[in-house]
């Protein structure tokens, strides 16, 4: 779904501005971790400034994003809020910074597209202190220690052969020098 915005009355003419509500859903917004369902708008008041380079764009953008906790895996939702400034300009190509003003309009999907995809965490948490998932059963450790025994390395495993018993103890003082008693 394109975003698009007539702006003929504001290009050419320098420090004329108008503010436009944004609210639509738009399609694509997604990493592996998280997303914008897209049914979901993402909404804001935008100010078009015309500048002498094309148009600013500033604003901020709200929405729900539904996450997924990259230690659990528990499916979360968090409200996001995101401050974007673009600049417009005539004749603009996708290799540029800036986005491109086309017959007269401009389309803002790509600019809410990149600001939010952004703006989502890389590895987001359902809560900080969150323990994650037990590395052998799988089990959620934030319910409580599952019932997995506790993993020994095998190579220190002629270690729990050994026997300390008092003779063995004495031994070792009396080769020392400390004597029986």
């Amino acid at each position: 779904m394109t975003v698009p915005i007539d702006v003929r009355d504001l290009l050419g003419h320098p420090g004329a501005s108008r503010t436009v509500h944004v609210g639509e859903p738009v399609a694509g917004l997604a990493t592996q971790v998280a997303s914008v369902p897209e049914d979901r708008p993402v909404a804001g008041d935008l100010l078009f400034e015309s500048v002498i380079e094309g148009l600013l764009v500033s604003g901020s953008l709200e929405g729900t994003m539904a996450l997924v906790c990259a230690r659990c895996l528990k499916p979360i939702e968090s409200a996001f809020r995101i401050d974007v400034q673009e600049l417009f300009a005539p004749g603009a190509t996708p290799t540029d910074d800036e986005y491109p003003v086309t017959d007269g309009s401009v389309d803002l999907e790509p600019m809410i597209r990149d600001a939010v995809v952004l703006a989502m965490p890389f590895a987001p948490l359902c809560r900080p202190d969150c323990q994650g998932l037990c590395e052998r059963c799988g089990g959620d450790r934030n319910l409580g220690e599952c019932a997995c025994p506790p993993e020994t390395d095998s190579r220190w495993s002629a270690l729990l052969e050994l026997n300390f018993s008092d003779d063995v103890m004495g031994m070792a003082r009396e080769r020392r020098g400390e004597g029986r008693g």
